[in-house]
């Protein structure tokens, strides 16, 4: 089994693996620095000082660190065979370990940064009319994942996830996406997650107040962006348009009318329920008029026609100001399997 992408992680302050990394090192370093002064202490009588003959305490943990650097001053040596046996089958492997250690880490921290660094170089010279995705619970997911299935050309770059939870950033990157520690209000991880490069920025947060306030950030950053929010009560769906969404999703009120209607009628809700998901049954799909269609009415078209969208508009297949289909238009139609196939 093929092990998952890892998604680009866009740093925000230093990483805290390389951190991680070092002191895992140092602790086996220190370790081995431990060992190798006990390994003096019991053998100390097969040691000579030129100082004063004598190996102290001190002068073990001192002999141990310069041999262990590869230091070696001489001024203490292993005088009996026992000493020297000793030096030559643990102590020296130990030396060895200790410098592979401490050139490792280097060689491993260096390695890391440099090539984290050259992806988010490659990632920020490249990236454009990108979707930012606020949020990566279980709305933005589903929205992260219907992204995924309406455009499956899409690469794990297109999508950016900001997200202040670190275990929902660990997700996200599994999932080979690029992540964002940190908050949607906040404008320096805004700017890293380049809003103003994106062509769309999904609201998915957990709160109605997080949401107006990171509407108001992205839009003070990018100004022309397509900013799509969810709000889970209807009375802020005001405050979000006017704090600068394009569009606003009430959860609320969109589970309460599917749970009522349920009541009277489940049939239509299977069939709400299968428009909303993508790529089995019936899906809601967006298209351009194309050139035999123009002047032709909306009912005429092959595939149910719901809307027709004019100068940026919703209207509804009978509206009469779009009786007469122009181009340029974009119909909202219903696609089935023989449709799509066909």
């Amino acid at each position: 089994m093929n092990e998952p992408t890892r998604g680009l992680r866009l740093p925000r302050g230093p990483s805290v693996a390389p951190v991680l990394a070092i002191m895992r090192r140092v602790a086996i370093a220190v370790s081995i620095v431990l060992l190798n002064w006990l390994v003096v202490l019991v053998e100390r009588d097969g040691y000579q000082d030129d100082a004063d003959g004598d190996l102290s305490v001190v002068d073990a943990l001192y002999y141990t660190t310069v041999t262990l650097s590869t230091t070696g001053y001489g001024d203490i040596t292993p005088v009996t065979t026992g000493a020297r046996l000793t030096n030559a089958l643990l102590v020296t492997p130990m030396r060895f370990l200790f410098v592979f250690v401490l050139v490792g880490t280097t060689i491993q921290v260096l390695t890391e940064r440099s090539r984290d660094q050259f992806k988010v170089a490659r990632w920020r010279a490249q990236v454009k009319d990108h979707v930012i995705v606020c949020g990566y619970g279980t709305t933005g997911r589903s929205a992260v994942r219907a992204l995924g299935q309406n455009d499956p050309s899409s690469r794990p770059g297109d999508v950016v996830v900001v997200e202040i939870d670190r275990d929902f950033v660990d997700s996200a990157a599994a999932a080979g996406l690029a992540t964002v520690h940190g908050s949607s209000t906040n404008d320096a991880v805004l700017q890293e997650a380049e809003v103003a490069k994106a062509r769309a920025v999904v609201v998915a947060v957990d709160r109605d107040d997080t949401a107006v306030l990171t509407t108001l950030t992205v839009r003070q950053l990018a100004p022309d962006v397509t900013i799509i929010a969810a709000v889970r009560e209807a009375e802020n769906v005001d405050l979000l348009t006017q704090s600068g969404a394009n569009s606003v999703i009430t959860s609320s009120d969109a589970v309460g009318r599917l749970l009522g209607l349920a009541t009277t009628s489940p049939t239509t809700v299977a069939l709400v329920e299968d428009l909303i998901g993508y790529g089995q049954g019936l899906d809601l799909v967006e298209r351009p008029v194309r050139p035999e269609e123009v002047g032709s009415s909306p009912r005429s078209v092959e595939t149910p026609v719901l809307g027709v969208v004019r100068g940026g508009r919703n209207h509804a297949y009978d509206d009469p100001t779009v009786a007469q289909l122009r181009a340029g238009d974009l119909l909202i139609h219903v696609s089935s399997p023989r449709s799509r196939t066909s």
